[in-house]
C-alpha cells in the first residue's frame, strides 16, 4: 500500500500548469503570414537603454535586443515583434509583442507561462492591447482593465508591453518604427 501513495501524489499533487502554450516560431507565422522574417539583434546604448526605462516605467534588464522584423513579398514592413520574459508572481512568462508598422500593438501572444494556469488571464483580454501605443492610459484602472484573480499577470503583462513600446521607440528613435 505504500507504493500507492507516492503514485496517488504524483497524479494529484503534480503541477498542472503549462509551460511552453506556443513556439516562438508558430507565433511569428501567426502574426505575420506569409511575410519574410528576420531576427536582429540590436545592441542599445546607455542613454538608450535609461530613456525607454524612463519612457517605459520599468527596468530594461539587457541592453541587447532581439527583434523580429517582418516584410511582405514586396518588401514592404509588415512590422516587428519583440519577445519580452518576466517573472509574474514567482515564476516567469514569456510574451511575443507583435508592434505594427506605425510601431502601436497590433497583437501580445503568450509563448509561455509558468504560473498555474487559473493566473492567465482568457484569450480575449489580450486583445484590448491591439493599437496601444506608450501614453499615460497605457495602464491598469485605464484603458486596460483589470482581471479578478490574474491581478499580477495584468500588471506584468502592461508593464512588458510598455517596455517594449518604450525599447522600440528608443531603436528607432519615435515611436513609428523605421
Amino acid at each position: 500500500m505504500r507504493r500507492v501513495v507516492p503514485i496517488v501524489w504524483l497524479l494529484v499533487g503534480a503541477p498542472s500548469w503549462a509551460t511552453t502554450l506556443i513556439t516562438v516560431d508558430e507565433a511569428l507565422k501567426l502574426a505575420f503570414p506569409g511575410g519574410v522574417i528576420e531576427r536582429e539583434t540590436v545592441f542599445l546604448t546607455e542613454e538608450q537603454r535609461l530613456t525607454a526605462e524612463k519612457e517605459g516605467g520599468s527596468e530594461v534588464s539587457s541592453s541587447i535586443v532581439t527583434r523580429f522584423s517582418a516584410k511582405g513579398e514586396d518588401a514592404v514592413a509588415l512590422g516587428w515583434a519583440y519577445l519580452d520574459t518576466h517573472r509574474v508572481r514567482t515564476l516567469p512568462e514569456t510574451l511575443m509583442i507583435v508592434l505594427d508598422p506605425n510601431g502601436t500593438v497590433r497583437h501580445v501572444e503568450v509563448v509561455t507561462f509558468r504560473e498555474p494556469l487559473e493566473y492567465m488571464p482568457r484569450v480575449g483580454w489580450y486583445e484590448q492591447y491591439r493599437g496601444q501605443e506608450l501614453d499615460d492610459d497605457l495602464a491598469i484602472k485605464r484603458d486596460i482593465r483589470p482581471v479578478t484573480g490574474a491581478t499580477l499577470t495584468a500588471r506584468a503583462t502592461t508593464e512588458a508591453v510598455r517596455r517594449v513600446l518604450a525599447v522600440h521607440k528608443a531603436i528607432t528613435g519615435s515611436g513609428v518604427g523605421r
